[in-house]
């Protein structure tokens, strides 16, 4: 078409502009589309599964649908990770090394340097960046745990956020780890989700699965076409482990006999499948001081039922994950799309050793345990409770130990056991099964392969910047020759690893490994070697007989640590230090009713290792007479209409409800007003105590303090318009991330502190006048015979 004689150009426009349109030639843009054909692709990453875990690696757990997919895809059996959540989940989703990428640790520190910057830098680019760029919807649903704890509140910038991080679309938790009953916190997008209470039957598994399908049932409502990218990242298997009664009820009784045996039984099966070849020995136990796990037939009969439950919670925990993945599937087929879907599926390190020898009762306080057999005042639990919500346990270590059959270790440590991981690919269309392959392939592949394969499989390039920057260069290589062809060699040929002072580099089918001690020197290994070519179990130490290969290695290990800025290496102190911004965390703070649910980590900064003051202003407006807000309506609707209100100053004959709450089941504290009283409990790791008091009408405030105490204990004193009327002493500080859910403002709002006040009265919304809650926390108190309490926290926080 000729351009008209007083049509102008426009910079960018690739069309005319007339003075009007009879006189100009439009001219649309348009997103990037993928090529045509392009697959699907839904990457499953599972918290802390060990390697045996599952029916394709030698497990009795029932996965029907990861033994359909491994039946018709590939398993790599020498498949490897880092030793830990955030810095696995960093390297899988941008094909760069952890420390490289910026998280050497997990995303609960910020000692101020590149390999532990425990953020996302500007100059690294995801996988679902890669992807959107090309044409992708992408979706992620569960766990995120890429950004700092002290970046997850609303004042915070979301750089590393993942609506920042390329998905179109987010639902989840971007904490480490979560109760699988009542979250403390979920997000949507960039935004809170503003909970007050979950419904009825509320499973964190089930309600992560409903969003997937409802992001892929909305894409092909509109566009029946554009590939997508799903990361669902579950927050099992991590502890707390809570299961479904029935899923617990499939596996009541099977596993009496314990771990040893269990473990027996698992690497038979390993062995019948070909997952290792014949004369692979596996250790009986872990026997090292401090990762030692009890011969079964040591045990007493009460120990064995107690400890067996734990596991019938766990093997339904995976069975859920199957169950979930089930629901993909099913719906994949009936879209006709599962044959051109290439579904990943694995996990973020080995299983743990979280639990310690005897399991917990509770989660939390494990985190805080100091060598004082009194000190959170335990006493043998109702095992009925074990799974549930009302306790959030872990499993004792003796079954981290047969999670990872056939190694050694746990998550955490760069051997075997941390970091050798299950990995199951399917892709029928791209990757079918011909002739005499079995599907197993035994070659060496790292996490950091996963980005370049998957660009590789669906024939995408990679951009070379990010936001004007030059991008960091992929350290994984693309394993697409490995799946598809069973004789092909690994081209990932060596690899670093190290994990607080734990270390490992592998070359050539050598492994120079080193497990640190905590009281050693950081920066003096005792270095083991293996031939896991002959030794994949790593039990037979060469490094006296081979010396110079082990010198050749460590050297290895120094050059590579320096490349990707894993020194300085940091010791328990150093690696916790915090950001000096962030003491503004315990300034005083006035919260008003209506304020959303504090983020978890602002909130504990109030008041650990502290004395604290809470001011409960009863002066405020009151709602009009029988106004109620509906059990599950927004802390924000719940106000009444500004002209109906009448000021009444104080406590009136009537008025009830929750002042403040902070926790949850899994601990924490609340004021609340019933029956004319004001009432204090205190939910010491699950253990309930309260006080009340009659509260003199007109009251306008009232006060609650916390001392510190020897032994981290409080001390809680209830004061009315400042006169000091009820105490309650000797109760254990939360420390050790608990209380998990926030502070809530006149209603105690997702878990409850409480249980019998929840089974009562539901969240209790306050209905008199409330005008603030105000903290005033003291300066943090940590003496030193606590300091071993404070070391236990942060040795359970990298773990």
């Amino acid at each position: 078409m000729p351009v008209p004689p007083h049509a102008r150009g426009y910079a960018s426009f690739g069309g005319s502009a007339g003075r009007t349109s009879a006189e100009s030639t439009p001219d649309w843009t348009y997103p990037p589309t993928a090529p045509a054909g392009s697959p699907n692709i839904v990457v499953v990453l599972v918290d802390d599964m060990g390697y045996s875990d599952i029916g394709p690696f030698g497990s009795e757990i029932e996965t029907p649908t990861l033994d359909r997919l491994a039946a018709q895809g590939v398993r790599l059996s020498n498949y490897h990770t880092t030793p830990l959540c955030s810095p696995s989940r960093a390297a899988l989703l941008t094909g760069i090394n952890s420390h490289r990428a910026g998280f050497g640790f997990v995303a609960n520190a910020d000692p101020g340097y590149p390999g532990l910057r425990l953020e996302l830098a500007d100059d690294v680019l995801t996988l679902p960046e890669i992807l959107r760029g090309n044409g992708y919807a992408t979706y992620a649903v569960g766990k995120w745990h890429l950004v700092r704890d002290a970046t997850m509140n609303p004042s915070a910038h979301r750089d590393s956020w993942p609506t920042q991080r390329g998905f179109d679309r987010y639902y989840g938790s971007l904490e480490g780890l979560n109760s699988f009953y009542y979250p403390n916190q979920l997000v949507s997008d960039s935004s809170v989700v503003d909970v007050q209470e979950y419904p009825q039957g509320y499973y964190l598994t089930d309600d992560l699965t409903d969003k997937a399908l409802s992001y892929i049932k909305d894409l092909r409502a509109h566009d029946a076409e554009k590939p997508f990218f799903l990361y669902f990242a579950h927050v099992a298997m991590h502890g707390p482990l809570q299961a479904k009664a029935e899923d617990q009820a499939k596996y009541r009784g099977r596993y009496d006999q314990g771990w040893d045996e269990l473990r027996r039984r698992r690497f038979a099966q390993q062995l019948a499948q070909g997952l290792f070849p014949p004369g692979t020995e596996q250790k009986p136990r872990n026997t090292e001081p401090g990762y030692e796990a009890a011969e079964w037939d040591s045990l007493s009969a009460d120990e064995q039922r107690r400890y067996a439950k734990y596991m019938e919670v766990y093997a339904g925990m995976v069975d859920s994950i199957d169950q979930s993945l089930g629901r993909i599937v099913d719906l994949l087929d009936d879209l006709g799309e599962l044959d051109n879907t290439i579904i990943v599926f694995t996990s973020d390190n080995g299983g743990t050793a979280e639990g310690g020898p005897e399991g917990t009762r509770s989660y939390f306080a494990e985190f805080a345990h100091i060598d004082d057999p009194d000190w959170v005042g335990d006493v043998p639990h109702d095992e009925d409770l074990i799974g549930t919500a009302k306790l959030g346990v872990h499993y004792p270590r003796g079954w981290g130990q047969a999670s990872n059959t056939p190694f050694r270790f746990y998550k955490g440590q760069t051997f075997a056991g941390g970091v050798r991981v299950p990995l199951v690919v399917s892709w029928p269309k791209g990757l079918p099964r011909t002739g005499t392959d079995s599907g197993i392939r035994h070659e060496y592949a790292y996490v950091t392969d996963l980005a370049p394969t998957l660009l590789d499989l669906a024939g995408l390039d990679r951009p070379s910047v990010r936001n004007g920057l030059p991008a960091k260069d992929f350290d994984g290589i693309s394993a697409a020759e490995l799946l598809r062809d069973p004789a092909a060699p690994t081209r990932h040929t060596e690899q670093y690893s190290e994990m607080t002072g734990h270390r490992g580099f592998y070359r050539d089918g050598w492994k120079l490994l080193s497990l640190h001690d905590a009281d050693a020197d950081i920066d003096a290994p005792n270095w083991q070697l293996f031939d896991v070519r002959a030794d994949p179990t790593e039990l037979h130490d060469l490094s006296a007989q081979y010396p110079d290969k082990a010198g050749e290695l460590a050297t290895a290990w120094d050059e590579s640590a320096w490349a990707n800025t894993v020194f300085p290496l940091l010791t328990r102190a150093d690696l916790f230090r915090r950001r000096p911004e962030e003491a503004r965390f315990a300034a005083p703070v006035r919260l008003l009713p209506g304020t959303p649910t504090l983020e978890r980590y602002r909130s504990q900064r109030l008041i650990a290792y502290r004395d604290f003051t809470i001011t409960a202003d009863l002066t405020g407006a009151r709602p009009p007479a029988g106004a109620t807000a509906p059990a599950t309506s927004r802390a924000s609707d719940a106000a009444p209409d500004v002209a109906e209100r009448a000021e009444v100053a104080g406590f009136q004959l009537g008025d009830e409800g929750v002042l403040v709450a902070h926790g949850d089941p899994l601990g924490g504290y609340l004021l609340y007003i019933e029956d004319g009283e004001v009432v204090l409990g205190v939910n010491s790791y699950g253990r309930y105590a309260s006080v009340g008091v009659p509260l003199p009408i007109g009251t306008r405030e009232i006060t609650v303090r916390a001392t510190i105490e020897p032994r981290l204990r409080w001390d809680f004193t209830i004061q009315v318009d400042g006169t000091p009327l009820a105490e309650l002493t000797d109760q254990v500080q939360l420390v050790g991330m608990a209380p998990w859910t926030g502070i809530s403002v006149g209603v105690d709002a997702r878990g409850p502190v409480s249980w019998d006040l929840r089974e009562r009265r539901g969240p209790f919304r306050y209905t008199g006048s409330l005008r603030a809650i105000t903290y005033t926390p003291g300066p943090v108190q940590v003496p030193q015979r606590t300091i071993d309490a404070v070391e236990r926290e942060a040795e359970y926080a990298a773990e």
